[in-house]
């Protein structure tokens, strides 16, 4: 793993396999929706979820590629986060009508459906999010002639696979209401797909960048304090994350690709990691707080953890802390091979650059009050005094 050094500390970069893999302007993935004649040159992108973190994201890293850029979310814009121009709408997917009407008026060539609830939310509003609110996307791009629909779902939809790396055949076996949802969404997408749509899925692993929180904050927020960063077991699993410029790079190329080649499913994650306690490992050295990694024994951990979640104690739910002992990984040869994607930052750097915003930003976020997205920082609850402990 090819190793950067900045400010006298060294830290794991992404080994490019060649130049910077986003399509030119002029280049035909960049240029056209679909080969052929009547392509629109620039075309018209719908995001539903846009106020969240990878909306955030795809309409920064679409502006100048996209034409026209309509950003969809039932939560507040604040406008000085998006490229001018941007039409921010506040628009709830479950309500079929007012989807009918964001996409009815004929300028949407494409949608890139990434609005969802997360697993924090209630069964049944999970279920009305990300499933309910599909069908209406779908059935309203169908309805109105929309090319394409990209729909961002998860590798959640595996579960807890015992093989790796994990490829896009391998079993849906979705842990938790969150991974449950998705599987039904990304059947319904297949229904649609049968029914004339070119309906590409993307399934990333946990994605981290620039102005991601969440439950990265508790963790930055350790790091920066130079505390002991306890891992869940030995450290020597690999989990793989994704650099949300990579994955915007994934979507645009399923959003812009030939149908024949686009319409189907892809896994997308970092091609390097290391194991965890290299990967945190690394985080810290660059940090240079004197955050170091600590190893922990994962059965008690795990249950200590699972009886705070029961008593509202934490912020970690089962899906964070039960498999963060395990190894997860995905291949993303897939995509690679029909739409060219390569990403650019390995699982470490990943960590680097989200951990160098924060500092960045650091007064601003320990402001702010705390929330439960990913744009928000997770209150601690009683990690704060074991924080104390460390």
């Amino acid at each position: 793993m090819p190793l950067v050094v900045e400010s006298g500390k060294m830290w794991a970069e992404a080994a490019p396999t060649g130049d910077d893999v986003r399509p030119a302007l002029d280049s035909p993935i960049g240029r056209s929706l679909v080969t052929g004649a009547g392509a629109p040159s620039r075309p018209s992108v719908l995001i539903t979820g846009g106020a969240g973190f990878l909306g955030y994201h795809l309409a920064n890293g679409l502006a100048g590629r996209a034409g026209k850029l309509v950003l969809a979310d039932i939560a507040p814009f604040e406008p000085e986060d998006y490229p001018e121009g941007a039409e921010l709408l506040n628009v709830d997917v479950r309500d079929r009508a007012a989807i009918d009407a964001l996409v009815g008026g004929g300028e949407i060539d494409i949608i890139i459906h990434g609005a969802a609830a997360l697993p924090l939310w209630k069964r049944e509003e999970i279920f009305a999010v990300n499933v309910r609110g599909t069908r209406n996307m779908l059935e309203a791009a169908l309805a109105h002639g929309v090319a394409r629909v990209t729909f961002i779902s998860s590798t959640a939809v595996y579960g807890v696979p015992e093989k790796h790396p994990v490829e896009e055949d391998d079993p849906l076996i979705g842990v938790g209401r969150y991974g449950e949802s998705k599987i039904e969404a990304e059947k319904l997408c297949g229904e649609y797909r049968g029914r004339g749509l070119c309906v590409p899925i993307i399934r990333p692993k946990t994605f981290i960048g620039t102005g991601r929180l969440g439950v990265f904050a508790i963790l930055y927020d350790w790091v920066h304090s130079g505390k002991k960063i306890p891992v869940i077991g030995s450290g020597e699993n690999h989990y793989q994350l994704l650099e949300v410029e990579d994955l915007v790079e994934a979507i645009w190329l399923a959003c812009t690709g030939p149908a024949e080649k686009a319409n189907d499913t892809f896994n997308v994650g970092a091609k390097v990691t290391g194991t965890v306690k290299e990967d945190v490992g690394a985080l810290c050295e660059y940090a240079g707080t004197g955050a170091r990694v600590m190893t922990t024994p994962a059965w008690l951990v795990k249950r200590a953890l699972r009886l705070f979640e029961v008593l509202k104690l934490s912020p970690l739910y089962e899906w964070v802390y039960g498999t963060a002992d395990k190894d997860s990984y995905v291949s993303s040869e897939r995509i690679e091979k029909a739409l060219g994607w390569e990403p650019r930052y390995s699982t470490a750097a990943a960590l680097v650059r989200s951990y160098r915003w924060y500092l960045d930003h650091v007064e601003e976020v320990e402001s702010e009050a705390t929330g439960i997205t990913h744009r928000a920082a997770w209150k601690q609850g009683i990690l704060k005094l074991f924080k104390r402990l460390m």
